[in-house]
């Protein structure tokens, strides 16, 4: 093994990345983990992850990370804090570029890059985050039981959103600065049937606030321009995820909204349209973005990974 080539580079440490980390490393790979921007991913700004196996009364999200990220380097990972701005076949291996001008060598990538939600960009949207505002009602909607909510967005992520949190909600307003909804007839019925979702229509949003959590939200109404502020405990945004994958947009095929493409199929399922770059979690997924589902990618893609670097040697 030529000591200067990685066996696998996995560019992200969210719980894709960290999983496929694991497997790799415990099948003798020569492995290191790039960790990207926000190391550990998505769940470091989740305050309380109930959904994921093995904890009875759930985790915070910077533990969990944090703990993954333990057990990767007590197996022999490094966990190498850097960006990663190019990646150019060189061979039959990869030449990874950080920003910092460093340049590594693989013999496979593993992309688990992950997506961020976008945001509004408005006061008090950040300083809430985790304490009334949220990116993800799947993740938090249980915790505003018999509370009323209000959800950003007006296309089928808005709209499931909005269906969803009526499980819990008494009320949800659906906060759209639009006329007329963009999502699927079937999502646009299930919300315009449901009595406990109201609509406000041309509305936009222009800050959050709140004490200790969310209290209140100030709106506008572009077509009168009349401003009000309404009594809320949540506001989720709900205006889609960016995939980041923007570097890499001329060396793998991409969906039209940034997502890699992965072959499927029996072998290799997690390749990627170039031949030795593997891709899993959010990087991947625009559907379920889960972190469940982004750690069982990560095996899924370490275990391509380990057949394709064995099929070479």
């Amino acid at each position: 093994m030529d000591k200067n080539i990685y066996d696998t580079i996995i560019i992200g440490s969210g719980p894709a990345g960290l999983t496929a980390a694991i497997y790799n490393v415990r099948a003798n790979l020569k492995t290191v983990v790039i960790s990207g921007g926000t190391p550990g991913g998505q769940l470091t700004i989740t305050t309380l992850i109930e959904n994921f196996p093995g904890f009875e009364k759930g985790i915070g999200g910077p533990k969990l990370m944090m703990d993954m990220m333990a057990q990767v380097k007590n197996l022999g990972v490094e966990i190498k804090t850097a960006e990663v701005t190019n990646i150019i076949k060189k061979g039959g291996n990869f030449e990874i570029e950080l920003k910092d001008g460093t340049k590594m060598e693989a013999k496979a990538v593993i992309m688990a890059t992950g997506a961020k939600a976008r945001w509004l960009g408005i006061p008090g949207e950040k300083e809430f985050l985790g304490i009334g505002v949220s990116g993800c009602a799947t993740c938090d909607g249980m915790f505003f039981r018999d509370k009323t909510v209000a959800v950003v967005g007006g296309g089928d992520a808005a709209c499931t959103e909005a269906s969803f949190l009526t499980k819990f909600a008494i009320k949800v307003y659906l906060i759209h600065r639009r006329d007329e909804l963009r999502a699927s007839v079937a999502e646009q019925k299930k919300v315009l049937d449901n009595p406990k979702i109201e609509i406000l229509w041309n509305t936009e949003t222009l800050e959050v606030q709140g004490g200790e959590k969310v209290e209140k939200i100030r709106i506008k109404n572009n077509k009168t321009n009349e401003e009000k502020t309404m009594d809320m405990d949540g506001f989720f945004v709900a205006i889609g995820h960016e995939p980041a994958t923007s570097f890499v947009k001329n060396l793998v095929s991409l969906k039209k909204a940034g997502q890699i493409i992965v072959r499927g199929g029996n072998e290799y399922h997690t390749m990627t349209t170039m031949e030795g770059i593997f891709a899993a979690g959010d990087c991947v997924d625009n559907r379920y973005r889960q972190a469940v589902v982004a750690a069982g990618m990560g095996c899924m893609a370490a275990m391509d990974a380990e057949k394709w670097v064995e099929s070479r040697v």
